[in-house]
């Protein structure tokens, strides 16, 4: 195997370090509004996308950035708080549907009122239009298997 060279050792701290703060940021400020942690917005956003608003806890685990194991027990915890709901799957009985609620899509519209402002805060306002779709372009790249 290569080793990595300067330049490509120095992207991936940069990368990670980047990532770490921003989300930080975005934590603080959804913290500081009262609201639950980003997880939480990223469950109901993608549930609310489906067309019948509900999903497998495996779509779900897909469609996140954390393992189900913790998948788990965030949805217990927001199904505790009324915003979504388990639902048994027809015919089989190991497998269940998440659906959100009411309260579970009012949640993430609130919290869009301040998680879309972070993002154009720690992101949007320090990026041209240009260099936001060219890092975005290139953090697309990065997230495709290699081509032999």
């Amino acid at each position: 195997m290569q080793e990595p060279s300067d330049a490509v050792t120095d992207a991936w701290v940069c990368l990670v370090r980047a990532e770490r703060e921003v989300v930080g940021q975005i934590e603080a400020e959804l913290k500081g509004a009262g609201f639950p942690c980003l997880s939480w917005y990223d469950v109901l956003r993608h549930l609310k996308r489906q067309p019948d608003g509900r999903s497998s806890p495996k779509e779900i685990e897909d469609a996140v950035l954390f393992e189900q194991y913790n998948l788990s027990r965030l949805l217990d915890r927001m199904e505790t708080d009324g915003l979504v709901r388990r639902i048994p799957y027809p015919g089989d009985k190991r497998r269940q549907w998440v659906e959100i609620t009411d309260a579970g899509r009012a949640l993430q519209r609130r919290m869009w009122g301040v998680y879309g402002p972070a993002i154009n805060r720690f992101v949007g306002c320090k990026l041209t239009a240009a260099e936001a779709e060219q890092l975005a372009s290139l953090l697309l790249k990065l997230m495709q298997p290699k081509k032999d």
